[in-house]
């Protein structure tokens, strides 16, 4: 019987496509909507994001309690109801758990939020949704089988898109988390200063690591160099997904390479770039929380990658799904 039980359990568990959904709904979706109808000086709080996800709580719930109610075969006794609502209950408040961990450990957004008050606050929301998805689901006959090749469709798609989003959810989750940022400048190359193809005077009060900022529009992937007073040149590490919004009204700035100096001293910059009008400046590291402080240094093609993987597991799903129809066909005795 509980073997019976834990079988439902996993079938009724969201698949790959409605764990894709998820991820869109609660991650990219509410930093990519807050950054283009915001100002770009105003960062997204946890909270805000945190409404995302119970906004898609009853959907999320819905389709549990179906699926449910699908795989039991039970339908209208009022004890089907009940477990299709409690299955669907539990495994959304994973979900909401889940979720919630992302945004306390890997992209932790300024502000504050009511951690378990958003979690038991989701529950009526999800035991609403659970009710409605059992009653759509019992007045159901049958379920038609998803295509083989609609499956490798979905997952190309979701694989294509979710790596596409994968970097501006890195870059903004990256800002959002960023809890101070110093914009003291110890040296600038470029438009205001000397040329960005030129040595630019920096004078660093200690040892240690430093930032350097592109000014404006100035390109992200500039070929920096710090040399110092005994012409030792210190490379200058490029961030790959550089996180950006910093500064004021004046001027907007953009992190795009770090390096370190062994003593403080005076230093020469030089950034070699194709537009001459680029500018680039010195400063103070920026301070950011949670795991994404490491991911945007991360090879882009990781990055990638991670975002491809709720399509990649649709089509491992979908390969799987159809070795194991070849498998039954094969079985079945001749007639």
């Amino acid at each position: 019987m509980i073997a019976a039980t834990w079988r439902v359990v996993g079938r009724a568990f969201p698949g790959p496509r409605v764990l894709a959904v998820w991820v869109l709904v609660t991650a990219p979706a509410p930093l990519i909507f807050f950054e283009g109808t915001h100002p770009w000086e105003e960062d997204i709080k946890v909270s805000t994001a945190l409404w995302w996800v119970v906004g898609a709580v009853p959907v999320l719930a819905a389709v549990v309690a179906a699926r449910w109610t699908w795989y039991t075969g039970q339908r209208r006794a009022a004890s089907a109801a009940v477990a299709a609502v409690v299955a669907a209950t539990v495994i959304s408040a994973v979900f909401v758990g889940a979720t919630m961990a992302v945004y306390r450990w890997v992209i932790p957004l300024t502000g504050t939020a009511q951690w378990w008050r958003v979690l038991f606050g989701s529950i009526p929301l999800a035991i609403c949704g659970a009710a409605v998805g059992h009653l759509l689901e019992r007045g159901r006959v049958r379920r038609s089988q998803v295509s083989t090749r609609r499956g490798y469709v979905t997952g190309g798609i979701v694989a294509m898109v979710g790596a596409l989003l994968a970097q501006p959810t890195v870059q903004l989750g990256a800002e959002g988390s960023t809890v101070s940022y110093d914009p003291v400048e110890y040296g600038t190359v470029g438009r205001y200063a000397a040329s960005a193809n030129e040595l630019g005077e920096l004078r660093l009060p200690a040892a240690g690591q430093y930032a350097i900022f592109a000014v404006g529009f100035s390109p992200s992937h500039p070929d920096c160099q710090i040399i110092g007073a005994d012409r030792a040149v210190v490379p200058a590490k490029l961030i790959t997904i550089a996180p950006g919004d910093y500064g004021g009204d004046a001027a907007t700035y953009t992190w795009v390479a770090s390096f370190d100096v062994p003593v403080p001293g005076t230093y020469s910059l030089s950034c070699q770039t194709y537009d001459q009008q680029a500018s680039y400046t010195v400063g103070e590291v920026p301070q950011i929380r949670g795991a994404v402080s490491a991911l945007i240094h991360w090879p882009l093609i990781a990055i990638c990658l991670l975002g491809a993987l709720p399509g990649l597991l649709i089509i491992a799903e979908t390969v799987r799904r159809r070795t194991r129809r070849r498998l039954a066909q094969g079985a079945m005795p001749e007639l």
